[in-house]
């Protein structure tokens, strides 16, 4: 037999070897786009030494790269899910915890990798976050509930960011996300009952900012269905009842309830503003149970219709 029959040439291996890692990228890739758009993001955030060490063990020192845009890539594509990369240890606790602070996620500074871990995956498996522009651009009420569940997403990312301690971007903040007249109810139920009411969008926007920046405190709305309610009236207001838990660091002082009432300024591009909130915090009695909004709907319309 010809041995040269048997050869083959360098370049021929090469390019097998390229097929081969062509064929296991596509077929070992289970994540969804979104899944891969984060990973990529969080990945961009690795030293490149430990960028490439993390390609070595995903491939198996298959695939050698020469550029952190290669390692990526090959790192998306090897690694099984996404959990699995988030768990690896090249993935620290920091880079992750740097990545959530990024997307405007808050989270307790002295979190666990594996609480992290779960947040992100969260993240990655919920709807997309609505920025601002989104909300209050946005064309027509559309299904009252997808309204409610953006609102919420977009005042509290607002809101909690003004925390000094919450490691995010400090957002846009102020009065004119209020209408002129806008009214704040503020309950307070812990050892003593407190009630505080203030009129104007300057006072209304001090008091509610005063809770993050000057109590320190976080709010964490549950946007679960028990935990979020919407209604409209027949002349254009919106009610968005939301619960959630307040936290300050990594304490869970109790729970809240706030009702918005929302209505679009024509003079304003027709964006959605804030006419009231009603704010009311109690003390944590069960927890575990998730808080829920206690109105029901023929409630929450006669709240500031009365």
């Amino acid at each position: 037999m010809n041995n040269s029959r048997l050869s083959v040439k360098a370049n021929d291996v090469k390019c097998c070897s390229w097929l081969v890692s062509t064929v296991v990228i596509v077929t070992m890739s289970v994540m969804s786009k979104k899944e891969s758009d984060g990973c990529k993001k969080l990945l961009e955030l690795l030293p490149k030494d430990d960028l490439f060490a993390l390609n070595d063990t995903v491939t198996n020192r298959l695939i050698r790269v020469t550029s952190s845009r290669e390692a990526i890539e090959a790192i998306i594509a090897y690694s099984t899910n996404a959990e699995e990369l988030l768990k690896r240890k090249k993935v620290h606790r920091d880079v992750i915890f740097q990545y959530l602070a990024k997307e405007s996620v808050v989270v307790p500074r002295n979190s666990e990798k594996y609480q992290l871990v779960k947040k992100t995956l969260e993240l990655w498996s919920s709807d997309s976050q609505v920025s601002k522009s989104d909300f209050q651009n946005q064309d027509g009420l559309g299904e009252l509930t997808s309204l409610g569940k953006q609102f919420c997403q977009w005042f509290f990312q607002l809101l909690n960011s003004q925390n000094p301690l919450a490691a995010q971007p400090v957002q846009d903040w102020g009065p004119q996300h209020f209408w002129s007249d806008a009214k704040l109810l503020l309950l307070s139920h812990a050892e003593v009952e407190q009630k505080e009411e203030f009129v104007g969008a300057e006072l209304v926007s001090q008091r509610l900012l005063a809770l993050v920046w000057e109590e320190r405190l976080l709010f964490c709305p549950n946007l679960a269905q028990t935990g979020l309610k919407c209604v409209a009236s027949l002349h254009g207001l919106v009610l968005v009842a939301v619960a959630g838990t307040i936290h300050r660091e990594s304490d869970c002082l109790g729970v809240f309830e706030q009702v918005f009432g929302l209505i679009r300024s024509p003079l304003d591009d027709n964006r959605w503003k804030i006419k009231f909130v009603h704010f009311n915090a109690k003390r944590q009695i069960g927890k575990e149970t998730l808080p829920a909004v206690t109105y029901d709907s023929q409630e929450l319309l006669q709240l500031f219709t009365q």
